[in-house]
């Protein structure tokens, strides 16, 4: 077994630089008074970063292992500007997570697509691809699709008749894709299943009879769905993935589901059908919501939350049936202290 090493394996992550530090303060928005010209290799955590190396803190929990990091350059909040070591640079901005994130990607890029067809995909004559475009082994595009210029297509993954990618969009190995629209520079990872039916069917004493799912998905510009994540198409309307919405692994969208701009969904988590998701909402994991709801925008849910009626703008609800955070809270402490107050029953002879 392989002992642990610095980010950004070589044989899994493309690497660039060395960089200077000026040019990655420039990209930071900060500032470097001396040794601009100095060269950094690479990025590492601070216990195991190295002089060629930049880190960051962004939690003061880990505020202890800065004073011991060996990292050439620490990106930091300015309050820990003054508390780097001696031979360390700090490098001070607003949101070091933001920065640490801009300068990882300025080392390990995601790779361009490699523009070509393999010869193993199967395209239908009446697909358009644009120039760019890198399609991977056993792929299908059927008839109809259309993919915009610098897509990547993953093996294994089937686009449907008349699905529509956008430009720069990576789609993943094992997709399937169906009655759907992507923007541009969508993400969607391994085993996505995008457009499928909707659970709809009308009951009747005869059994279940299926609701013909006449809608489609339209998933909007920048957005990115998680592995093995499910998004059903709509029933009369469509499900909408607003733009900048991030879609966590193995989530479940229901049909005619609307989500605003910049939401997030965490894992294991579950929309039902029609519920409108406003913008900016943090839907936290294995939370599940009913059907037909309305999320203000801002909203929070937290884990594994049942919600079963509408939450307000900006309002954060907790437990099942979800409440508001107060009142749950309220409910904990009053209910561990009655616990705690409790007598034992004593013992009686026979």
């Amino acid at each position: 077994m392989e002992t642990a090493a610095k980010p950004g394996d070589a044989r899994f992550f493309a690497r660039t630089g060395p960089h200077s530090l000026a040019a990655i303060a420039a990209l930071l928005g900060a500032e470097v008074a001396e040794e601009g010209g100095r060269l950094i290799r690479g990025v590492a955590p601070l216990q195991s970063a190295g002089p060629e190396d930049v880190s960051f803190l962004d939690n003061k929990r880990y505020a202890p292992l800065l004073a011991e990091t060996k990292a050439g350059a620490v990106i930091v909040h300015p309050d820990f500007a003054g508390k780097v070591p001696v031979g360390c640079v700090a490098l001070a901005t607003p949101e070091p997570y933001v920065g640490w994130a801009k300068v990882s990607a300025l080392f390990h890029p995601y790779p361009a697509p490699q523009a070509g067809v393999h010869a193993s995909a199967v395209i239908d004559p009446a697909a358009e691809i644009e120039d760019g475009v890198e399609i991977g082994a056993n792929a299908v595009i059927a008839a109809g699709a259309i993919i915009g210029a610098g897509t990547s297509i993953g093996p294994l993954t089937y686009v449907g008749p008349g699905v529509i990618i956008g430009r720069d969009c990576r789609i993943h190995a094992q997709v399937t894709l169906s009655h759907a629209i992507l923007g541009n520079r969508v993400t969607i990872y391994p085993g996505a299943r995008i457009g499928q039916d909707g659970f709809g069917f009308a009951i009747s004493k005869a059994g279940f009879t299926p609701v013909p799912q006449l809608g489609r998905v339209l998933i909007g510009d920048g957005a990115e769905i998680g592995a093995n994540a499910t998004i059903d198409r709509g029933s009369a309307q469509d499900t909408v993935i607003g733009p900048g919405v991030h879609v966590d692994n193995l989530v479940q969208l229901g049909h005619n589901v609307n989500i605003g701009a910049n939401s997030v969904i965490i894992a294991q988590a579950g929309v039902s059908g029609s519920t409108q998701i406003g913008p900016g909402v943090m839907i936290a994991a294995q939370a599940g919501l009913t059907g037909h709801l309305t999320i203000g925008a801002g909203a929070r849910i937290g884990a594994q939350a049942g919600v079963m009626q509408d939450v307000p703008a900006g309002d954060e609800v907790l437990g099942s049936p979800a409440q508001g955070a107060k009142n749950y809270f309220r409910e904990v402490i009053t209910l561990r202290k009655l616990a705690q107050s409790g007598r034992a029953v004593p013992k009686t002879g026979i």
